[in-house]
């Protein structure tokens, strides 16, 4: 469950997302250079598999290779220039790019080491096997350098060799890491530069095709996006990812989230809050007090007292409401008072929606209180009636008219009607569709 404390400030550019430690500090090993006698004596590329080293390279090399051995790393830097102005084949290009990269280990010095880890992958002679790890190497390297572009480049790469590796966390425990956990990174190369829409649509396709493929997405993609965009208060990117927790992972946690990014991130007023929390209590999201004490504002004891009246007592024997409070106390009396003539007026409210000169605004008060009685049947034939009526707030109408028939068990029903909501209701409606699918589907 998320903390909702969003951050107003800018965020800081470095990730804490994986808190991964970076392992470039250690030395990828130097390229022995036993030329055969053949790679002495030519130049051209040899083609029987053996490495195929330039005579002057090998000089240049050597010379540079005895200063490391003697602990001069600083002298086999100064070398390096002349090592790299040797390079003739992609042999030599290679086994520049690990002494160059060997150096700046040794050294501290990143750059050299990106520009050695860039010459290795570039020579086309790395070892296959060592390829992925090659490529997320640069990838660290970049990142720590701030250069965004070729970090996700040289990531991608990494991704698309399937590498893996073991990871080493703040907290000090170790994991294996695969493609997967680097396309979340891939996300955060993005987050780390505050371009937050790139971020969002790099997730946004790569949950796409997993559905697309019908296979699983990964939680932490979806529950990622949704705690940068809550943090972030990017409100439309929080409420797709909150939408897109409930599809793939649906629970009291994920259902909690989703309904409370869009109570904390939107404008809604009563109505819109009123069938938000109606949804809220049938997916045990009603968290806290503030959340009873809220419904019973937006239904009012006044307008719904039978709804109310549920509410109030699902507060107390849920321990978030005291029926000693002055508040809880009021909103109970005066529904229990109301109840009585309540529901003594429906009979007369149903026959007047139903004349043939029923306005919109009659259908839907008596599609109100019958929805507010649970009565679904009743209330769905009502809404019915109002939305063909002019001047009928439309999506009010259909989303309530949804709702009447998601809990009759009518769910292609109630999903046909929520798909025709829109607006500023349209994110309420995506959720109560989720319910409806979620409410017939085969328990597993």
């Amino acid at each position: 469950m998320f903390a909702f404390t969003r951050n107003t400030s800018r965020r800081p550019g470095a990730s804490a997302a994986l808190a991964l430690a970076l392992m470039c500090g250690s030395a990828l090993g130097m390229v022995a250079l036993e030329a055969p006698a053949a790679a002495q004596k030519k130049k051209k590329e040899d083609t029987s598999g053996k490495p195929n080293y330039s005579k002057g390279f090998i000089a240049a090399y050597t010379a540079a290779e005895a200063l490391t051995k003697s602990g001069d790393n600083q002298g086999a830097k100064a070398q390096v220039p002349t090592v790299l102005a040797a390079i003739e084949t992609d042999d030599d290009r290679n086994a520049a790019g690990g002494l160059v990269f060997n150096l700046g280990a040794a050294l501290s010095d990143q750059a050299l080491q990106m520009q050695g880890v860039e010459m290795m992958i570039a020579s086309g002679k790395t070892d296959p096997a060592k390829l992925g790890q090659f490529n997320y190497i640069a990838y660290q390297l970049a990142s720590q350098a701030g250069n965004a572009e070729s970090a996700r480049k040289y990531l991608a790469s990494a991704i698309d060799l399937g590498h893996t590796f073991e990871g080493k966390l703040t907290d000090g425990t170790t994991r294996t890491f695969g493609p997967d956990d680097m396309r979340g990174m891939m996300a955060e190369t993005y987050f780390d530069a505050e371009n937050y829409a790139g971020g969002f649509d790099y997730l946004r396709q790569q949950i796409a095709q997993r559905v697309a493929a019908g296979q699983p997405v990964p939680q932490s993609w979806i529950t990622r996006g949704l705690s940068v965009a809550y943090t972030n208060g990017q409100a439309d990117s929080a409420v797709e990812f909150g939408t897109l927790f409930v599809r793939h992972f649906p629970s009291d946690t994920s259902w909690g989230d989703a309904i409370a990014i869009q109570r904390n991130m939107v404008d809604y007023d009563a109505q819109h809050t009123l069938d938000l929390l109606r949804l809220a209590a049938r997916t045990n999201a009603l968290r806290d007090t503030r959340s009873y004490v809220d419904y019973i504002e937006a239904a009012d004891p006044r307008r719904l007292p039978g709804e109310v009246k549920r509410v109030v007592e699902a507060g107390v024997s849920s321990g978030k409401l005291t029926s000693g409070d002055v508040f809880v106390n009021e909103a109970s009396t005066i529904a229990n008072a109301r109840i009585a003539a309540d529901r003594a007026d429906m009979p007369a409210l149903e026959r007047d929606a139903m004349k043939p000169g029923s306005t919109a605004l009659t259908a839907t008060a008596a599609g109100d209180a019958f929805l507010s009685y649970q009565d679904w049947a009743k209330a769905e034939a009502m809404y019915s009636i109002a939305a063909t009526k002019p001047g009928a707030d439309l999506g009010r109408v259909l989303t309530r008219l949804g709702i009447a028939q998601a809990e009759q068990g009518k769910t292609a029903e109630a999903i046909e009607t929520f798909a025709k909501v829109d607006g500023s209701r349209k994110n309420i409606a995506d959720l109560w569709t989720l319910y409806a699918q979620q409410k017939s589907a085969p328990a597993t």
